[in-house]
């Protein structure tokens, strides 16, 4: 069985740094994206991974115009994405799951909140 594989985009060093420490605790590889430019870039030179962790608020591309430009784009429309941020107003996570979100995470969570919601969507290898 190939090893789980993440896609972590975030703009802060120390979140990614947090996240990538949190998702390589469940034994999950990681890959490090700095905003939605940087992971489109990121996905051509290391492929598909099994899910993509994206925060929300980041220069030059969004984590929504992000995940929307993955919706749209035949080889990632069913990865599953988990969008990561601040943002708390229900208008904007509702905005998200209606355009392919498959689940939400405020900042700050805990690595069993992360947890939980990996292995909702059967993301978290077995054992972790």
């Amino acid at each position: 069985m190939h090893s789980v594989r993440a896609l972590i985009v975030d703009d802060s060093r120390a979140m990614r740094a947090v996240i990538g420490k949190m998702v390589s605790d469940l034994g999950v590889d990681t890959t490090f994206a700095a905003n939605g430019r940087d992971a489109l870039v990121q996905l051509e030179a290391t492929g598909r991974p099994d899910f993509a962790l994206l925060d929300w608020n980041m220069p030059e591309m969004n984590g929504f115009e992000l995940l929307v430009a993955l919706r749209a784009d035949v080889r990632y429309a069913d990865l599953p994405v988990v969008m990561v941020t601040t943002e708390t107003e229900m208008s904007q996570i509702a905005r998200a799951l209606e355009c392919g979100a498959n689940e939400y995470v405020m900042k700050p969570f805990t690595p069993d909140i992360l947890r939980d919601k990996l292995d909702m969507l059967g993301l978290v290898p077995a054992g972790s």
